[in-house]
């Protein structure tokens, strides 16, 4: 299955442009036109990667970044005129996988993609290798786990608790699977964060 990649830029030839660069290279493109919500957007289209411009209507890039922080992990590249050390420096602070700066280089940007990706897989791949012996200990962590998250009072958290359960009805086999442990690991840094701010 080819990678969706959602392009966000108010310019239209440039939209055009980046669509047509993906698309000869085997990505499937989304372009986002609604910016009033674009965080609701990208969480529904749910993307293998977001190139974002930072200047955009409504919120700009940055911000925008900041807020999806907040609700997704997926892969982020700034992509933009604004060249300053400043816009590099809160984009990366801020969540940015990378960031690259207008005009670009069609192949350097090819790359820098494949090379997102690439990373991304490695700290996720598809099915984690569990030995037989540990299932039934890793089923014992993650059900305590469960439960201790479970106290929290955030509906963010209790949001992810569901989909670990529900994942979790599967048996076993359910712990080989990587999504499990990327929402697990959402669901504990909003709980250390609760913390924090308690």
């Amino acid at each position: 299955m080819n990678k969706k990649i959602l392009i966000v830029e108010d310019d239209s030839s440039m939209q055009e442009e980046l669509k047509g660069l993906l698309e000869n290279a085997s990505y499937d493109t989304l372009i986002l036109t609604d910016f009033l919500h674009a965080k609701e957007y990208i969480l529904k289209t749910n993307p293998d990667l977001v190139l974002l411009d930072v200047n955009i209507p409504y919120l700009n890039g940055e911000l925008l970044l900041k807020e999806l922080r907040k609700e997704s992990s997926v892969p982020v590249i700034i992509l933009t005129s604004r060249a300053s050390e400043i816009d590099e420096v809160l984009s990366i602070s801020y969540g940015a996988d990378d960031f690259i700066t207008k005009p670009y280089n069609p192949t350097i940007l090819l790359l820098r993609i494949q090379n997102v990706f690439k990373r991304v897989n490695q700290e996720y791949p598809e099915k984690i290798d569990i030995p037989k012996e540990d299932e039934i200990g890793i089923m014992i962590y993650l059900n305590r786990e469960i439960t201790r998250l479970q106290q929290s009072k955030n509906p963010k958290i209790k949001n992810y608790v569901e989909k670990i359960k529900y994942e979790l009805m599967g048996g076993t086999e359910a712990i080989h699977n990587s999504e499990i442990w990327k929402v697990l690991s959402y669901a504990q840094r909003e709980r250390f964060e609760e913390k924090e701010e308690n």
